[in-house]
């Protein structure tokens, strides 16, 4: 029987990412969608890693299986890294993803390209129900358009231009964004451990 990994969102989009990202492992890639009762985690750290640590320790918990959590976000140097952890609710509680962008582009509306400046920031924590963690994390520079291009991804995909590739995130196919992703890079640091630790033949570790 293959071992169970809990991913720790009912995010549609990320966990399509992460499936995507984890192909080809012997594991049961499961998500909450796929459990009932599992408390809502309040994101309320101060860091990415502070929120990605509550939420992997309470739905490992809760379902008795390794959970992978993410936390991740965008930080604009102009804005001095905000919205950071705040990304998902940048516009307001519950805000859509269109209603971020936008508040996004009215903020640096005027701004020159050069100043536009921007990352996507990723955290990952893998926890068993015993205690055990690890962490890893990955980011991807880029910068902010004046408007949104694109239909594929989520977030701020469609307002984060990636100079090397010459289109935003949102333009650009699954595996070519899994390539160069800071969630993409994330998992794949965490991937030389996340086997053996799934089997409980791993001790936990600091981050990688």
């Amino acid at each position: 029987m293959r071992r169970v990994l809990v991913i720790s969102t009912r995010n549609a989009g990320k966990v399509g990412e992460i499936r995507r990202l984890l192909h080809g492992l012997d594991l049961d890639v499961r998500s909450l969608a796929d459990f009932s009762g599992v408390p809502e985690v309040v994101e309320d750290g101060e860091t990415f890693l502070d929120n990605a640590l509550k939420k992997a320790l309470t739905v490992s918990a809760a379902t008795g299986c390794p959970a992978l959590a993410d936390d991740s976000g965008l930080e604009v140097d102009a804005l001095g890294g905000a919205p950071g952890v705040r990304s998902a609710r940048f516009a307001k509680e519950g805000a859509s993803d269109a209603e971020n962008n936008a508040k996004l582009l009215e903020l640096l509306a005027g701004l020159p390209e050069e100043r536009r400046t921007a990352r996507f920031r990723c955290v990952l924590v893998l926890a068993d129900p015993s205690g055990r963690r690890v962490f890893a994390q990955g980011a991807c520079e880029g910068r902010i358009t004046v408007k949104p291009a694109g239909t594929g991804g989520f977030g701020y995909d469609p307002v984060f231009f990636v100079p090397a590739l010459g289109r935003t995130m949102a333009e650009l196919e699954p595996a070519e964004k899994n390539r160069i992703s800071h969630r993409g890079e994330a998992l794949r640091r965490l991937m030389e451990v996340l086997p053996e630790f799934v089997k409980g033949k791993s001790d936990g570790t600091s981050g990688l």
